[in-house]
């Protein structure tokens, strides 16, 4: 089977923008670095009806044509919505980090989380850095979502999360991830619950380097059929 290929410009707006082929999604759940941030996505997702966890942190494969970049999805039904994540990317010659939504449909979520991640595409931004620029400020990277213009729907550090190395060593017995893998790290709590939209906004900001990543997509809702 071919590969997924995605495209990122790296640090140069003005530069031809980089291929990367994509092997593997890997999508890291129940990743909150305390108790009780973990808790408290287990509680929003209880008042949806979806059972908790089997064990901390859960590793969800999904398949890797659902890696998009695109500005609009289609899904099936109302009841789907996004959520920020920091997404690290592994070419060839290194590991690289960008902004994705782990878009994923919340009725199917309420009888199995792993069936609802491959019933949506996964969002990337089209832009990324080389995670070394990053590694040694990375509690210091800041996760914002809006949604439906300026509502303010997530927002939360990266230090809510844990750490790619914690991450990392949890999925690979290697400690490494292999070429050709996207792997999203988790996200931080919504705010006001979770919720669908028409559109979903997204960046990773670094105020270190005072640069952000961003990307913003729409939401077609297409209908339920029996």
């Amino acid at each position: 089977m071919t590969a997924t290929l995605v495209q990122f410009t790296i640090n140069d707006p003005a530069a031809p923008p980089r291929a990367f082929p994509i092997e593997n999604l890997v999508i890291a759940g129940w990743t909150g670095r305390d108790a009780a941030s973990v808790q408290h996505h287990v509680e929003e997702l209880a008042a949806l009806g979806v059972p908790g966890p089997s064990t901390v942190p859960l590793y969800y494969r999904a398949g890797r044509n659902l890696v998009t970049q695109a500005d609009r999805i289609q899904v099936v039904g109302a009841g789907t919505s996004g959520e920020v994540e920091p997404v690290l990317v592994r070419g060839d010659d290194g590991l690289y980090v960008t902004v994705g939504s782990d878009h994923t449909d919340r009725d199917t979520e309420s009888y199995s989380i792993a069936v609802s991640k491959q019933g949506c595409p996964k969002v990337l931004a089209r832009a990324a850095w080389p995670f070394a620029e990053v590694a040694d400020h990375w509690d210091q990277l800041r996760l914002t979502a809006t949604i439906d213009g300026d509502v303010v729907y997530q927002d939360g550090a990266t230090a809510e999360i844990r750490t790619p190395a914690n991450l990392i060593e949890g999925y690979s017995a290697t400690g490494d991830l292999p070429p050709g893998t996207v792997f999203m790290c988790g996200t931080v709590p919504a705010i006001g619950g979770i919720r669908a939209s028409a559109r979903f906004t997204m960046r990773l900001h670094d105020p270190v380097l005072d640069r952000s990543l961003t990307h913003t997509y729409h939401i077609d809702v297409l209908p339920i059929v029996s």
